[in-house]
């Protein structure tokens, strides 16, 4: 069986958040392309919200609009919900137990963001012997800098996932995806 695993796309990522990402709503728009096919189809959808626990904190804190499920993806009835804490979806949560219950072997992974949550949570899910599909532009990510020097979101995002797509999943559109199943 596959599940679907959608990753922090909460309404900090968005216009008027704390966090706002490049390309966050089409990236959502993707992404409940995706949970629809999911839903019609009757396979499982595991959203998964960050909440904050750092003092230092500046988005997804607890009780707030910032920390909510972004409208196009908000779960329905049955879905389960799981809430993390650290960019990987897996630790000290428990997404491998109801992962292990549903008898998944197959994942399909989108969310926010790609060059943290994105990437940790899709190295973990291979790590635990999960085959990986990752919706590429059913992500979103933001311009980061080291040393000085910027990195745009587009070549953030790129990187990432191209260096996913060598052994951790096969990274596909999310039209592709909705073509293929």
């Amino acid at each position: 069986m596959k599940a679907l695993i959608v990753v922090d796309i909460q309404n900090d990522y968005f216009e008027g958040g704390t966090m706002v990402l490049d390309g966050a709503l089409e990236a959502s728009e993707k992404a409940k392309q995706i949970i629809d096919k999911f839903r019609n189809d009757r396979l499982p959808v595991i959203h998964i919200q960050h909440i904050a626990l750092s003092p230092d904190a500046t988005f997804f804190l607890p009780y707030t609009k910032g920390a909510e499920f972004h409208p196009n993806v908000k779960p329905e009835g049955g879905e389960i919900v799981i809430t993390k804490y650290y960019p990987n979806s897996f630790l000290k949560t428990d997404l491998q137990k109801y992962l292990q219950k549903l008898e998944v072997k197959e994942l399909v992974i989108c969310g926010m963001m790609t060059h943290m949550c994105i990437d940790a949570t899709t190295r973990a899910a291979k790590d635990l012997g999960y085959e990986c599909t990752l919706i590429g532009d059913a992500c979103a990510t933001r311009e980061l800098e080291i040393s000085g020097i910027k990195v745009v979101s587009q070549e953030v995002h790129a990187a990432f996932l191209s260096a996913l797509d060598y052994y951790y999943a096969n990274v596909t559109t999310a039209n592709d995806y909705l073509t293929a199943n």
